[in-house]
């Protein structure tokens, strides 16, 4: 099984122990904070979820229907996660006003602490693992699974903060404020992930600093004269990069595609945890200006 698909399951199972510890001291505690944690739990279960069929779906090979694999179905999961982030961060902000404007006292304090103290343990261990996988593999659903939890983790430990204060001073309030300031916080973090979803959807380019290395494999091979029309776009795991290399007008076609599969090769070691796709094509001259002039 892959790591990623590992990381989903993780994230899944500990979402299901979040929910049931939330939604029961949340329920029997009157504490919006927590109640809100529990939804964003809820919403983290089905994510997880969701992202382990996007991360099975993603890995299967390229077929006569989807000839270059299916790797955008981790940028659409990535999109449809930030949208679910930001309805719950609006459902939370609606929840946070409507106890401003009737108050209620907040009930079981030191239940309602003990758990977000569990939670914010299980929810830290669970970021550094999914950080971990990310970095390890560069999926964009981990990273963007990642990403959640992370915002999950700094408001369970926000809620810890005004719980302690509700116990020791009786500002109830306290607690609609915060869910308003974690609310703010989760919808400005899922923009991030919507961001980066919607620009691979769009065939952005590679990342600078892996098309510098690209760039750098091709200026240093002594036998290319020049290059043109480098074309690069990513898909989770899949990298794709096309390009013009020049050769000299003597050389073999025999050298020159010994010279372009090193040059493949190359460019495929940069990060091995990509898929790469290369396809480079050998001119005997620069026909860059003749290719724009029939643009």
């Amino acid at each position: 099984m892959r790591l990623e698909k590992k990381a989903t399951i993780v994230s899944s199972t500990t979402a299901v122990l979040l929910i049931i510890m939330k939604v029961f001291v949340g329920v029997m505690s009157g504490s919006v904070a927590v109640l809100a944690s529990a939804i964003d739990s809820v919403l983290d279960l089905a994510v997880s979820i969701f992202n382990y069929f996007a991360v099975h779906n993603s890995e299967k090979a390229p077929d006569e229907k989807f000839n270059f694999g299916r790797g955008k179905i981790e940028a659409i999961a990535s999109v449809l996660e930030g949208i679910i982030i930001t309805l719950s961060g609006v459902y939370i902000f609606y929840s946070a006003v409507i106890k401003l404007i009737h108050e209620h006292q907040t009930k079981y304090l030191e239940a309602s602490i003990i758990v977000m103290v569990i939670s914010v343990i299980m929810t830290g261990a669970l970021v550094m693992f999914l950080n971990h996988v990310a970095k390890k593999t560069g999926s964009m659903v981990i990273k963007a699974d990642a990403l959640h939890y992370k915002t999950d983790l700094y408001s369970n430990a926000a809620i810890i903060i005004a719980l302690v204060i509700i116990q020791f001073t009786a500002f109830d309030m306290i607690d609609a404020i915060l869910g308003i300031l974690i609310a703010i916080y989760i919808i400005y973090s899922a923009f991030e992930l919507i961001k980066e979803g919607t620009l691979v959807l769009m065939d952005v380019a590679m990342d600078e600093d892996l098309v510098k290395e690209v760039k750098k494999i091709i200026d240093t091979n002594p036998d290319v004269v020049s290059y043109h029309q480098l074309h690069t776009r990513s898909a989770g795991q899949d990298l794709f990069v096309s390009v013009h290399l020049v050769f000299n007008i003597s050389i073999s076609l025999f050298d020159a595609h010994r010279i372009c599969d090193k040059i493949e090769d190359d460019i495929a070691d940069i990060d091995n945890k990509y898929q790469w796709h290369i396809i480079i094509h050998p001119d005997p001259y620069d026909d860059s200006e003749m290719n724009e002039m029939e643009e």
